[in-house]
This record gives structure tokens, sequence and C-alpha cells, in this order.
């Protein structure tokens, strides 16, 4: 079955980064483009980035410049490389794929950014 396993999340000081990691399993990673989402404390979820199988990447606009998504094929991961981290980034960050009509996510890792 589909399962997507987060992590690298943690408490960081404002300017910090860090790079989450998803591991899949039970489907042709490469196959699929991937993308990352967070929910940020009280508020909805919301879109973060896409990577298409290609490579072909996209990024919500007030992120752009400070995040970066990437895969690994060989280790069915996809990254998120964040930057210049700031509070109203705090969030859970999450995976997702779109697989046989039908969304999956992962359990997701929280991502703190404080002084």
């Amino acid at each position: 079955q589909v399962q997507l396993v987060e992590s690298g999340g943690g408490l960081v000081q404002p300017g910090g980064s860090l790079r989450l990691s998803c591991v899949a399993s039970g489907f042709m990673f490469s196959l699929y483009p991937m993308k990352w989402y967070r929910q940020p404390p009280g508020k909805e979820r919301e879109f973060v980035a896409t990577i298409g199988t290609g490579g072909g990447t996209n990024y919500a606009a007030s992120l752009k410049g400070r995040f970066t998504i990437s895969r690994d094929n060989a280790k069915s991961t996809v990254y998120l490389q964040m930057n210049n981290l700031k509070p109203d980034d705090t969030a859970v960050y999450y995976c997702n794929i779109l697989y046989g009509q039908r969304g999956y996510w992962g359990q997701g890792t929280q991502v703190t950014v404080s002084s």
C-alpha cells in the first residue's frame, strides 16, 4: 500500500534552514509528481510546492526563492529545502501524492520557527 513518511522537522531560529524528507513506498515513485503541503496552527492546509516526473517544479508564490523541492528517484524520496525561515513558516509539513484518483498523505513533520 502507499506509504509516505516525512522527517526532518524541528525547532529552528528565524533565518535558519531545514531540509525535510519524505520517503515513499507502495508505488512506482519515479512515475508520479510529488507535492508538499503545510498546515499552520489554526489554519487550513496549504500548497507549498510540487515536482514533476521530469524534475519540473512549481511553488506557492509567497515561498518561491526560499524553498526548493527536489527528488531522488533511486531513494524514492522527495525533499524540501527551506531557507531563511520565518515564524510564519511554523506548520506541520506533509508530502502528498495523487495515486489512483486518491490523495495520500504522510503523518507530517512539525516545523517550528521561533527565537
